[in-house]
């Protein structure tokens, strides 16, 4: 898991502070999936494309510089399963 930073306001860190039990992780994550939902995404397909392209051989970094959106990455990782094996393929 990589750790990011987020720019909050005062009221947000005031509020947070009042109430230290409140997990901002998890508020974090719930506001991501909220705008996957928006936009048709859902996170356990996500999450397994993600989890296809790194057994491909991608790292993460490799499938955000190749896609940028949910389609993108489909398209990654089934071009890269419809391609034979390297030696699989039959001389001519």
């Amino acid at each position: 898991m990589i750790t990011r930073s987020v720019t909050i306001e005062d009221i947000d860190d005031l509020y947070l502070m009042w109430n230290d039990h409140i997990n901002a992780s998890a508020l974090y994550r719930r506001a991501l999936r909220e705008e996957m939902d928006v936009r048709d995404v859902d996170p356990d397909e996500l999450r397994d494309l993600l989890e296809r392209a790194r057994e491909q051989g991608y790292t993460l970094e490799e499938v955000a510089e190749n896609t940028n959106r949910f389609a993108d990455l489909q398209s990654l990782v089934e071009d890269e399963q419809s391609q034979p094996p390297a030696g699989d393929v039959a001389d001519e």
